[in-house]
């Protein structure tokens, strides 16, 4: 019976993890205006004064500036930047569980899920390149690669609950 419980779990969270990347790919075939939130966030956060709250920081990326001065584009900024580090993490935690109940080693799990998330992460940016008014950036790896890093420590600490838990059982 365990084996089943396990063979189809591993379908089912391989099935939600292609499924993901799908999600992903659709949203990385839309244009830049068709993610804009910045209507939203003007919408929202009429009433607050932005300037008091935002940082006065200032920084170029993809030659363009980043700035307080504009507080609306630097928050859909870092919104944007949490949605690449979630999506992905989203991601590998999938992959991970998804070998994990494949029932081979740990490590060899959390490797592969890296290594899966991390390069479609890679192929996702290349693909943004083709997109009107998108761009791929290396540094959107990197931070892609931040969310399975996230992903990969949650599962980390879940085997050290769960192993810490079975031997509280044990003694």
């Amino acid at each position: 019976m365990r084996r089943k419980t396990s063979t189809f779990l591993y379908y089912t969270l391989t099935a939600a993890a292609l499924i993901w990347m799908a999600v992903i790919f659709l949203k990385s075939a839309q244009t830049y205006q068709q993610q804009s939130l910045r209507l939203q966030l003007t919408q929202w956060l009429a009433d607050v004064n932005l300037p008091g709250i935002v940082p006065h920081w200032e920084f170029s990326y993809d030659h363009d500036l980043v700035s307080w001065q504009d507080p609306i584009g630097f928050i859909e900024f870092f919104i944007r930047k949490a949605g690449h580090v979630s999506e992905y993490a989203v991601l590998a935690l999938l992959w991970s569980l998804a070998l994990l109940a494949k029932r081979i080693k740990a490590v060899i799990a959390l490797l592969t899920s890296s290594i899966i998330s991390v390069l479609y992460a890679c192929t996702d940016e290349w693909h943004q390149t083709f997109v009107p008014d998108r761009t791929g950036h290396a540094i959107d790896v990197a931070i892609d690669a931040i969310g399975v890093a996230v992903a990969i420590i949650i599962v980390l600490v879940g085997i050290g609950v769960r192993k810490w838990i079975r031997w509280r059982r044990i003694s």
